[in-house]
């Protein structure tokens, strides 16, 4: 079990992406402003993807530019492919992620191509990245099942995570995309990721579809995982899973990790104050346990 955990903040990116209510540029900001207030220092808080695609992520350039990028905080922001890249670059941002699944038909369905060629559209951004001293996160979805697939081989989890790793991305985010792994299955695939570049450079990234996202996240830590992905109210849910509830909530792994004496850096009731203010402007209640309870 680590003694610090280090919790990446995706709720104003994955979390918002995927509600239904498109939050103006000024709310996220204010947002991003209250996580970070409240001692986050990893925070996603957008994508450079087509506004026609994902309209909740438009104005994310506007983000970025209002960020203050020379402090300690981490703003990174999604990107697809070189056009993406180039938008990122000249709004400052300093850090990107990219993403591959370990799903064949996910990546097709997804973004229209098979996993070796989703790859090899990233090495270009890469390139890019470094060119631009622009650090490069990865994610490998539906790495515990895939909701055409069904499950998935543990050695496609583990070749796609070694690739991305190659590619010059310095943590790999393993994520159950649609919610379906249980504790066993998540502590296997880590472990033999981890075998294969090491679990320093490993992230964990659960949505809460069934109820297992924080015995997943345990299990996970059980094995050395220090770094969690989270999103202040359980903002989100993957379109692609029936039922989806949207990320992990920040607030309930934050009480969780505090309540096993592991060191995070961030108030939790900030962030529950961040949550319910989100909340308010989406017009729906927090997805986050502990914040429910803490205000009944």
């Amino acid at each position: 079990m680590p003694e610090s955990v280090r919790i990446v903040e995706v709720g104003p990116r994955d979390g918002l992406q995927n509600e239904k209510v498109a939050i103006p540029v000024t709310t996220r900001l204010e947002l991003i402003k209250r996580l970070a207030a409240a001692g986050l220092r990893s925070i996603e808080v957008g994508s450079f993807v087509s506004p026609k695609r994902i309209p909740q992520m438009a104005g994310t350039d506007q983000v970025v530019r209002q960020l203050p990028m020379d402090d300690e905080v981490r703003y990174p922001v999604l990107v697809p492919n070189q056009q993406g890249m180039a938008a990122a670059i000249d709004a400052g941002a300093r850090e990107i992620a990219i993403f591959a699944s370990a799903s064949e038909t996910f990546s097709w369905k997804n973004i229209n191509c098979s996993i070796a060629e989703s790859i090899e559209r990233f090495r270009p951004v890469v390139e890019m990245a470094n060119a631009n001293h622009v650090a490069v996160r990865g994610y490998v979805s539906c790495v515990l099942g895939c909701p055409y697939e069904g499950p998935v081989p543990i050695d496609a989890v583990v070749s796609v995570s070694q690739r991305l790793a190659q590619l010059g991305c310095y943590e790999i985010s393993l994520g159950d995309t649609i919610g379906i792994g249980t504790p066993l299955q998540a502590r296997t695939a880590v472990r033999a990721v981890a075998q294969d570049i090491g679990i320093d450079a490993l992230a964990v990234h659960f949505h809460d579809t069934r109820g297992q996202a924080m015995a997943n996240i345990l299990a996970c830590l059980e094995e050395g995982v220090a770094v969690v992905d989270s999103a202040v109210a359980g903002l989100g849910g993957c379109p692609y899973a029936r039922g989806a509830t949207g990320n992990v909530s920040t607030e309930d792994l934050l009480f969780m990790l505090h309540g096993m004496g592991v060191t995070t850096g961030v108030d939790l009731g900030s962030v529950i104050d961040a949550g319910l203010f989100i909340s308010a402007e989406l017009g729906r209640s927090t997805g986050s346990k502990v914040a429910q309870a803490m205000i009944a």
